[in-house]
């Protein structure tokens, strides 16, 4: 059953902060589009968006942090699409619909955002260091956790062997259609690879 959620509205400080963040972001997203990850420094992204330290700080951790807060937190999921599904074969659909969303999200931000982000100097990718894994990965896990719960499939291995499986894939797909200068089948490639794993992952 549908309820209709009524939200506040923001408050100045609340709509102050948004602003701030976006600012931020977007001198980040030009940094790296202009001169790459080496350049994206805090003092740099500070001065680009004309903000002090101490505003920067208040809202990020790190700017990997910051880098992470926009490449996994933004993307919308229709909570109703990962609701229980009828079948096996239903889950795989909402699972990939899950990473078809994100395809469109990085397409959103730009091959030379995605290219400079994903760099083994950026920390916020390493999910032994994190204290959840990368979005979208922990919407699947707990998805399928609650769809192994409910007896509505049974996968071969570990769930945390399945799901770093399955953001290996992501990575490299993502990787894929940077290395090409976006001229990849993105959506393509990652629809394709991950049906070939899950059909034999449950």
């Amino acid at each position: 059953m549908n309820q209709t959620v009524q939200t506040k509205p923001l408050s100045k400080q609340q709509q102050k902060s948004m602003e701030t963040k976006a600012r931020i972001f977007a001198a980040a997203k030009n940094i790296l589009q202009k001169d790459g990850y080496e350049a994206l420094s805090i003092k740099n992204i500070c001065d680009e968006a004309g903000v002090s330290n101490g505003s920067f700080y208040h809202h990020f951790k790190t700017k990997d942090d910051l880098l992470s807060y926009y490449i996994e937190e933004q993307p919308s999921i229709n909570p109703d699409f990962l609701d229980l599904p009828a079948s096996p074969a239903e889950a795989k659909e909402a699972i990939i619909y899950v990473y078809l969303n994100y395809v469109h999200y990085c397409q959103d931000l730009g091959v030379e955002f995605m290219s400079n982000y994903y760099t083994p100097k950026n920390q916020s990718l390493n999910p032994l260091i994190r204290t959840e894994r990368p979005y979208p990965i922990v919407t699947v896990h707990n998805y399928l956790q609650k769809c192994m719960d409910a007896g509505i499939l049974q996968i071969s291995g570990d769930l945390e062997a399945l799901t770093t499986d399955i953001r290996m894939i992501v990575i490299g797909n993502v990787f894929e259609w940077c290395l090409k200068e976006g001229h990849a089948d993105f959506e393509g490639n990652m629809k394709r690879s991950l049906e070939t794993y899950l059909n034999g992952a449950f």
